[in-house]
């Protein structure tokens, strides 16, 4: 059976990407665990929007927005900094919606050790690249199933 989160996860980006304001993204690690409830997401509808990965079909870059829903899509912007995206839609058709910025809820003291002591708390997400870096995420993490209940985990808020 299919769960009401990965049944929502397999719609088109610009139908979940509303949707997932105010769900929380966990990452478990040996330093630490960081929450971060998610403020500002960008949906990308695959092979038929110019500015996604996917507008000129798959590569081995971004086979992940492919399908199947509820896995990350992680990436090296400008050949710097890692983004994340959560894959939305049906199994085979690209979308994916960009996780653009965050408020940490829990981990903060982690967050900051991965960001800087000089960044401010409401500052330590805020942007795709901040919000990979306070949750210590890189290319390791691609592809994995944010709904598998792994150390690194897509959750909605009580009242979806």
């Amino acid at each position: 059976m299919t769960s009401p989160v990965r049944v929502l996860l397999g719609q088109p980006a610009p139908q979940v990407a509303p949707r997932l304001l105010g769900w929380l993204l966990t990452h478990e690690t040996e330093a630490g665990i960081v929450t971060v409830e998610l403020t500002e997401v960008e949906a990308y509808a695959g092979e038929r929007d110019p500015a996604s990965h996917a507008f000129r079909g798959s590569t081995p870059r971004n086979e992940v927005m492919f399908g199947p829903p509820g896995r990350l899509y992680v990436y090296l912007s400008y050949g710097m900094h890692w983004c994340a995206n959560v894959v939305t839609g049906a199994d085979g058709q690209a979308s994916a919606v960009l996780l653009r910025a965050a408020r940490v809820v829990e981990g903060v003291d982690v967050a900051r050790s991965r960001r800087g002591a000089r960044v401010l708390d409401r500052a330590l997400a805020r942007g795709p690249a901040c919000l990979t870096q306070a949750l210590g995420m890189d290319s390791s993490h691609n592809a994995i199933d944010l709904l598998g209940g792994g150390p690194l985990r897509l959750v909605p808020p009580l009242s979806t």
